[in-house]
């Protein structure tokens, strides 16, 4: 019975650094034809319905410009090629901020 409790101590101990490398990430994103004033909150919902998604702020410089949307998420359950690929699907592509590239 010592036996077994020790081996899975050991087994927690070891997975838990795995689990470790799963964390937030942030991610900002041009996203074009989004040019009206329903867009916005339009592509907000788009990317909070992603999987893994914590959290999304979107701006717009008016309402006739293209919308920025910085995305935090578990980069381990989404990526932002799964954030573009929803957006995209809904009619607004978009592609990570050459800004935030930088």
């Amino acid at each position: 019975m010592k036996a077994q409790i020790g081996i899975f101590a050991a087994l927690g101990m070891l997975i838990t650094p795995f689990a470790a490398q799963a964390g937030q990430a942030t991610v900002v994103l041009d996203v074009h034809h989004a040019g009206c004033v329903l867009c916005g909150p339009i592509v907000k919902s788009t990317l909070a319905h992603v999987k893994g998604v914590m959290g999304v702020s979107v701006s717009q410089a008016d309402g006739n410009a293209d919308v920025m949307a910085t995305i935090t998420y578990d980069n381990a359950q989404t990526s932002p090629a799964a954030m573009i690929k929803a957006t995209t699907a809904r009619g607004y592509p978009a592609e990570v901020s050459k800004s935030a590239k930088s």
